[in-house]
């Protein structure tokens, strides 16, 4: 693999092209990075990518002449941010032959204000359901896609098609939304939970007397720490029809006390 260096750029073919552009030709050179491009001093029109190693569409500087970027057959799979701050003039980009592979791989070009010819072919998105409608919604300055130019039809079919998926989107986002607010749920329990009394509290000293486990003495403990009483007890008070006998609630306290202290 070979580096973009100011001497490789300073080497390589400049010429008038056929519509007119200075044109840098970076062609069959095995490169991997877009990088130094500073060297080229802001004077071309159209830099040729074709057949190289990248990886990645960024590495730009401020190049505000720039309108036409050729970058088939190289393996781009990501498509970096922000490119609007580096080559805002852009309006052609051709990444026949690469490696995107879902529809959201191409947001980021959204930014670019325009950018009017684009070209996907032979990408994995290409063979992806709703491709074409999906690049149009998402660039809605296009012109052409893939070579073909965008009918008024296909604009008003990716329009609605994706607002009503983002309405859609939307609408169970907001549905299913859950903000957390710590001790949010302990409160909720707290205030669907009945208030404890002083006779519910000594049910549950007597219930981490007769407890089984110590998992079980702990989860009482932390029951009678928050002032909720154990849903088995209460089912059990309402099915007899009466709170426990407040005498032997009574003779249960002292000990239950001890309990808790230790």
């Amino acid at each position: 693999m070979g580096r973009l260096t100011p001497e490789v750029i300073e080497a390589a073919p400049q010429y008038l092209n056929p519509v007119g552009q200075y044109e840098l030709s970076l062609r069959d050179l095995k490169i991997p990075v877009i990088e130094n491009l500073g060297a080229t001093l802001n004077q071309f029109d159209t830099i040729d990518f074709t057949n190289n190693d990248l990886r990645k569409l960024d590495g730009f500087p401020f190049l505000p002449k720039l309108k036409t970027l050729y970058l088939a057959n190289n393996h781009i799979a990501r498509i970096a941010d922000n490119l609007q701050e580096y080559i805002a003039n852009l309006d052609t980009l051709m990444l026949n032959n690469n490696m995107l592979q879902e529809l959201s791989d191409i947001d980021p070009l959204a930014t670019l204000p325009k950018l009017t010819h684009v070209s996907f072919a032979r990408n994995p998105i290409a063979m992806k359901k709703d491709y074409r409608l999906y690049v149009i919604y998402m660039l809605p300055n296009l012109r052409t896609l893939d070579y073909n130019r965008i009918t008024q039809k296909e604009r008003e079919a990716a329009r609605k098609l994706y607002k009503s998926k983002s309405a859609e989107k939307a609408k169970k986002k907001q549905k299913g939304a859950n903000t957390f607010v710590p001790g949010g749920e302990l409160a909720k329990q707290q205030q669907q939970a009945p208030r404890m009394t002083k006779k519910d509290a000594d049910a549950i000293k007597k219930a981490i007397l007769e407890a089984k486990s110590i998992e079980e003495v702990e989860r009482l403990k932390a029951m009678l720490q928050a002032g909720q009483m154990p849903h088995s007890m209460e089912q059990k008070q309402h099915q007899n029809g009466h709170k426990p006998n407040n005498e032997a609630m009574e003779q249960e306290q002292y000990s239950g006390n001890n309990i808790m202290e230790t």
